[in-house]
């Protein structure tokens, strides 16, 4: 039956994306004849042609209103994730702002860690999110005391919490070892002695010897600052404050398929150019729906579409995708109109008013809809 249909599929190729006739292929009933199916592939194709947008329709115009005017109503706030204060994530306005503008560096970058099993279902969940976060010398010091006489500085480790990430006092003292050049230390049981090589170590150098070996990296993964396992329906994620998606990638008990980051950027620099403009339809999508609000995924699609079409992620500002506008007057529509003017009477550039834009600023028909067809009647 499936080799007599394959007539039928090559009829509407070409009419029909491949993965709309793909998905018919997947829910077609295994009792359908091949008339039914032609009718049911012309039905397709009638919907298909029908949601065409009409040649000449301003896009651009409607997918910057779509997005904008819902823009409007959302909150300006952020919110606490969790009932953790640490997990502060930017939501409504400022988050779109934020994607939009193509920002670099993010307000609260975050990650969502998906797992395999049988750690999705719960097994050592608490240990493995503990082994992820970033973990740095303080956290291991029940105390740190400064003997100004003998001119060194004594910490007291918790051993328990050494053990919980995999390390002991032996493989602590090489790691702190590599970190603090010019310093000798001594480990006796629970107690770590750290002294400077030269001698007559004032007070103030104590302090900051002090304030150093706290922040010292010792283990986890650099950048994920908390880590918080959640349930979702029926698996168990790990949701993280900071993100390092190229180190994460490294662990063997995540899912590399669905683990990701909020960091468009991070996602362009590892993933390619494609991810990145998912994620920034993805990202754009969560706020949205977030809000409870409705925008059709097409005009986010266009936006990204937009802003990755010159193989990098960039913002819709006047340094991004605006600064590569062909149209003189475009450019200088888009704030700082001076300089693009200036810029351009130097070098002799000449506009070809192809866009909507710079047509509209001179008082000409605009190219879209009735305007884009040019009639030339025959001389009789």
């Amino acid at each position: 039956m499936a080799a007599d249909h394959d007539s039928v599929y090559e009829e509407f190729e070409g009419k029909i994306p491949l993965n709309l006739l793909d998905e018919v292929r997947e829910s077609l009933p295994d009792k359908c004849n091949k008339t039914q199916l032609k009718k049911i592939l012309e039905k397709v194709y009638a919907e298909y042609s029908t949601s065409m947008i009409e040649p000449g329709e301003s896009v651009g115009l409607i997918s910057a209103e779509s997005i904008g005017e819902p823009g409007t109503q959302m909150t300006l706030n952020t919110f606490h994730f969790a009932g953790v204060a640490e997990f502060n994530v930017t939501v409504g306005l400022p988050r779109i702002i934020e994607i939009l503008d193509g920002r670099k560096n993010i307000s609260t970058p975050m990650m969502e860690i998906f797992l395999k099993e049988p750690y999705s279902q719960g097994k050592d969940i608490k240990e493995l999110a503990e082994s992820i976060r970033q973990a740095e010398f303080k956290d291991f010091a029940k105390e740190i005391t400064l003997e100004i006489t003998e001119g060194t500085l004594e910490v007291k480790l918790d051993m328990d919490k050494l053990k919980r990430v995999g390390l002991n006092e032996a493989a602590l003292g090489k790691i702190m070892e590599k970190s603090l050049k010019g310093f000798t230390l001594k480990i006796k049981d629970d107690l770590m002695t750290i002294k400077s090589k030269t001698k007559g170590e004032n007070i103030s150098e104590l302090y900051k010897l002090k304030e150093k070996v706290k922040s010292v990296y010792v283990a986890g993964i650099k950048g994920i600052l908390q880590v918080l396992p959640v349930k979702r329906e029926n698996e168990f994620v790990i949701i993280t404050a900071g993100s390092n998606l190229r180190d994460v990638y490294k662990l063997d008990f995540i899912d590399k398929k669905r683990t990701t980051t909020n960091d468009v950027f991070e996602i362009e620099d590892f993933l390619g150019i494609e991810a990145a403009r998912q994620s920034v339809i993805n990202e754009v999508f969560k706020v949205i729906e977030n809000q409870g609000l409705n925008v059709d995924i097409r005009h986010i699609m266009l936006v990204a579409d937009t802003m990755t079409l010159g193989g990098k992620v960039r913002g819709i500002t006047r340094y991004g995708v605006v600064s590569d506008k062909a149209s003189v007057l475009a450019r200088a529509s888009f704030e700082t109109p001076i300089k693009h003017i200036v810029e351009a009477a130097l070098i002799g550039e000449i506009d070809p008013l192809t866009s909507v834009v710079e047509n509209v600023m001179i008082n000409q028909p605009v190219p879209v809809g009735t305007g884009l067809p040019e009639l030339v009647s025959k001389k009789q």
